[in-house]
């Protein structure tokens, strides 16, 4: 099996005052939470933003454990839209000790570059800090996280650190290279 080199970056903020928020999304582009749980729409995000970029962890998943992680207490899921059509997304998992990790974040590829990458992480950063408010069992205190690879899309670290994250650790190892099938067998790019 071949295999690929990955370098691994941990970020984090840990403060709600180190977000800096990029400038305002185009007048077309929303930002809604995705309020009841659907793994067959999380599974069509998850797919979606992530065929070119290889995320595999959760193709081979069932629709009960997609269920099982969507509906943990502090789960969030936010949806960009562009004139009503999905176009990226932001999973947020709230964590114990004060911590919320942006699981997932990126958008589809044919919504990249237009500006709104930078609006999404913003906006989701934002509810991550105040994920508390909608969900009072989850203290929020600490630190938002989340975790990028040189397999993401060549922007990806530069948004997270424009955004206010910093590196806190850097791992490279040697990974399989899988093959990513976009939401339905053969789509990928």
């Amino acid at each position: 099996m071949s295999s690929i080199t990955v370098t691994t970056w941990s970020l984090e903020q840990t403060s709600p005052g180190d977000l800096r928020p990029a400038g305002g999304a185009p007048d077309t582009v929303r930002v809604a939470r995705a309020e009841v749980p659907s793994p067959e729409f999380s599974r069509f995000l998850y797919t979606a933003v992530g065929q070119d970029v290889t995320w595999t962890d959760r193709l081979s998943w069932s629709h009960r454990e997609w269920r099982e992680v969507l509906e943990r207490p502090g789960t969030e899921t936010w949806v960009a839209y562009e004139n009503g059509t999905p176009a990226g997304f932001a999973e947020l998992a709230g964590q114990d000790e004060g911590a919320v990790e942006i699981v997932y974040f990126g958008l589809l590829p044919a919504f990249r570059g237009r500006g709104i990458g930078g609006h999404l992480l913003s906006y989701a950063t934002a509810r991550a800090w105040d994920l508390a408010l909608r969900h009072p069992e989850r203290d929020v205190s600490k630190r938002v996280w989340l975790h990028t690879c040189s397999k993401d899309g060549p922007h990806a670290l530069e948004n997270y650190r424009r955004r206010g994250f910093t590196v806190f650790e850097t791992r490279t190892e040697e990974e399989p290279l899988l093959a990513t099938p976009g939401p339905w067998p053969g789509a990928g790019l």
